[in-house]
């Protein structure tokens, strides 16, 4: 061997251990869709928000049992019954080194109650936010409030320089088509940075080795797949081209985890799946002629010819829970004698139809996405055909959630389904002021085809400012009583969560359906 190949190879040597990646931990995980938009005002998606998490921080946050604790803030207290007041974390900076003050949170708080904001119906008690000082902010109530915590936890604080340098001080729409510089671009304080967004293709995140928080990580990055069909998912999993799936396709499980180096995990969600109305006079579907949904013997009519069972043996291979109201046992409000669906009756079901004056039926719209809820195009389908033994013409129209959610926030949809898992609160309230309250621009703002009921918005308004936690509780049942007994929406079931991964991730599964990678540790 000639001196120049020695000298080389020894060079090689030295430069080998600088350059080899065998030291990272890049956990690579996918699911059926994309991010909706990193913009976090911009969609109410909680996969979305899950993602965002990931880079932005709140002032309060989820710790690993799912109770609030400190993150941006580190105290807080009630100046008055309208205006808490909160300590900021001092010394802490965004990604791109913009330190964090009491300006960006005031410009955040501001951002995400601007009518033109998807996601306002999540601070839906608080006016305003006012500068005490660098570090202190007061946050204005428009009443008595008591999940103000509860709310914080889901605002990702964005920068106001950063918003200023690009012209993104007025938030995005996703429903609407608004887009800004923070669509596809993010810049916050949390323990992962966003590298590059590929939309439909992939996100790169790099760990954020300035970040304020102590990591219980060990990851150098994450890196993560939107990848729509089942089969394609599952078979990058089983070559080791990702490490994780989440959720993993019920049929899959068995196959999964008999596989030498995967494991899969399972947990019960907090997620109810439904099915959403349309109460404007007329349907999509039936132009110029009155709206048979607006009967109730119509809506029992259909919840009576779902069998439910079916779907919770076939489509959810009997790892679902039936249900027949919009909480789940583990959310505040939630009543075990409301919670019993109507009964799978196709006699009945017609009957009623005749009652109401359809003895022939009618033609109606269902539509569904295809990437977000467990076989949610699966369940269309079969309730389609389900409804067809009662003369129910349903036209099946299926999606990606992208377009999918904001076709159903413009109303253009007859009956569409919708999972909730009560976020960011994770009480019943997010229920009753989102999805049962009527739409004024306050209320409602996922109740977007004209459901209204004066009782509900009176108990929505009342809740809202009863400090009083019993009363409170008694408020959010007499709403979910009247939504099950009016056949408001018509549940379907509480979906589990499964994941499957590589044996070498430990990562925690929680009942909101969050993935969080800043508590994985990768071998």
């Amino acid at each position: 061997m000639n001196n120049y190949v020695k000298t080389l190879l020894a060079g090689l040597a030295i430069i080998m251990p600088l350059t080899t990646p065998s030291f990272a931990k890049t956990l690579r995980w996918s699911s059926a869709g994309d991010v909706i938009s990193y913009d976090p005002n911009a969609q109410v998606d909680s996969f979305t928000q899950s993602v965002h998490h990931m880079v932005f921080d709140p002032l309060v946050r989820r710790s690993k049992s799912l109770q609030l604790e400190p993150a941006l803030a580190t105290s807080w207290e009630i100046v008055e019954p309208t205006r808490w007041r909160f300590k900021l974390r001092q010394g802490v900076k965004f990604h791109e080194g913009q330190p964090f003050n009491a300006d960006d949170v005031v410009a955040t708080i501001l951002r995400e109650i601007d009518p033109g904001s998807r996601n306002r119906e999540n601070l839906p008690a608080v006016i305003g936010a006012e500068k005490v000082d660098d570090y202190t902010v007061d946050i204005i109530l428009r009443g008595p409030y008591p999940l103000l915590l509860n709310d914080l936890a889901a605002v990702c604080i964005m920068s106001k320089p950063w918003m200023q340098a690009h012209d993104a001080l007025k938030p995005g729409n996703a429903s609407t088509g608004v887009t800004t510089y923070a669509s596809n671009h993010a810049n916050g304080t949390g323990p992962f940075k966003l590298v590059s967004y590929e939309p439909d293709a992939k996100s790169v995140f790099a760990a954020n080795e300035n970040w304020w928080d102590k990591p219980q990580h060990n990851l150098t990055g994450v890196e993560y797949r939107p990848i729509a069909s089942n089969a394609t998912r599952v078979a990058a999993l089983l070559s080791g081209e990702l490490d994780m799936i989440a959720p993993i396709p019920l049929q899959d499980i068995d196959r999964v985890s008999n596989t030498q180096g995967l494991k899969v995990v399972e947990n019960p969600s907090l997620r109810e799946v439904f099915l959403g109305l349309n109460f404007r006079p007329e349907l999509h579907a039936m132009p110029g002629k009155p709206n048979p949904l607006q009967n109730i013997k119509v809506r029992q009519a259909l919840w009576h010819a779902v069998d439910l069972n079916t779907i919770q043996k076939r489509l959810m291979r009997g790892k679902s829970r039936i249900s027949g109201m919009l909480v789940a046992p583990e959310v505040t409000g939630y009543d075990k004698s409301i919670d019993v669906p109507l009964p799978f009756d196709v006699t009945l079901a017609k009957s009623l139809l005749t009652e109401a004056g359809y003895p022939d039926g009618f033609k109606v719209g269902l539509n569904c996405s295809n990437d977000r809820y467990i076989a949610d195009e699966q369940i269309c389908l079969a309730i389609a055909s389900m409804w067809a033994k009662i003369g129910v013409k349903a036209e099946v129209g299926v999606e990606s959630k992208t377009t999918y959610f904001p076709r159903m926030d413009k109303g253009d949809l007859d009956i569409y389904i919708l999972g909730w898992a009560s976020l960011p609160p994770m009480d019943g309230y997010s229920v009753l002021q989102s999805l049962l309250a009527t739409n004024d621009g306050t209320y409602g703002g996922s109740n977007p085809n004209g459901l209204s009921d004066p009782k509900i918005d009176a108990l929505a308004r009342s809740a809202s400012t009863e400090l009083n936690e019993g009363k409170r509780v008694e408020m959010l049942k007499d709403a979910f009583k009247i939504a099950h007994d009016q056949a408001l929406y018509l549940p379907l079931h509480q979906q589990p969560v499964a994941w499957a991964m590589s044996d070498k991730v430990d990562i925690p599964q929680f009942a909101d359906e969050y993935v969080r990678p800043w508590f994985a540790q990768m071998k």
